[in-house]
């Protein structure tokens, strides 16, 4: 004989004794709704590997397209690009040169037409960045002299470094320092500055050629020199004083 218990137990064991076997036996012959769900995840699946061969595939031909292209761009000369755009700039004002023509228009009435004002303030400032006001006094074209040469200094830190270790403090003189002799440049230093001083005497005789002599012109000068002062003195003030010149050669001045 059994207790209740023990037959509760005994019941439960089978039923879950039968429970697994019927999942095995499902699980070894599926039927046709989990044959139909396998096949649909199959096909899924199937579909995802063959839209990511299709991605890799997409990828190496583009890399291998880039890669091609960056090597076409580093054999091409280094100003390339400027070029490029200088050509096809050029082209279009030829093009907008001939559409002018033919329509009996004047080419830079028009390009001045499609400048916008913001253009326009802004090219003018460009240009008048280092303007060339002429010859004013010695001190202005000192000044200017001065400035240009600085512009072409470049500085060479490796011998800022050597003068640095070679002099200390005395590198940096005060009002108490006392340089004289103690300096010895170098013969680059003095290569660069003769080149810069053959430059310039060479630039100035190109200036300073003979303006031909006008035997029709009054002489109003008693040398050479004040020759020229006379007309830069005339380049500069003769407008103003025009009127006092007439009255003085006539009599009539106050």
């Amino acid at each position: 004989s059994r207790s209740p218990g023990s037959l509760l137990g005994l019941l439960a064991e089978c039923g879950s004794l039968q429970s697994e076997e019927e999942e095995e036996q499902e699980e070894a012959e599926p039927g046709p709704a989990a044959a139909a769900a396998a096949e649909q995840r199959r096909e899924e699946r199937l579909r995802r590997f063959r839209e990511l061969h299709m991605k890799r595939y997409e990828a190496c031909k583009l890399n291998s397209q880039e890669v091609v292209e960056e090597d076409k761009r580093l054999k091409l000369p280094p100003n390339w690009e400027a070029k490029k755009a200088r050509l096809e700039w050029e082209l279009q004002v030829q093009e907008k040169k001939k559409e002018c023509a033919a329509r009996g228009e004047d080419y830079e009435r028009v390009k001045l037409l499609e400048i916008s004002a913001e253009d326009a303030e802004r090219w003018e400032r460009k240009k008048k960045k280092n303007p060339d006001l002429g010859f004013s006094d010695y001190a202005a074209a000192q000044l200017r002299q001065y400035q240009r040469l600085t512009r072409q200094i470049k500085p060479d830190l490796e011998q800022y470094e050597k003068l640095k270790e070679q002099y200390g403090e005395a590198l940096y003189p005060t009002s108490d320092s006392l340089l004289h002799g103690t300096h010895v440049p170098s013969k680059e230093g003095v290569d660069r500055m003769v080149a810069d001083l053959e430059k310039q005497i060479e630039k100035r005789e190109k200036y300073s050629r003979r303006r031909p002599y006008n035997d029709d012109a009054d002489i109003d000068y008693i040398n050479e020199r004040n020759s020229k002062f006379n007309h830069k003195a005339e380049r500069f003030y003769g407008k103003y004083t025009a009127e006092i010149k007439q009255n003085l050669e006539r009599g009539t001045a106050m």
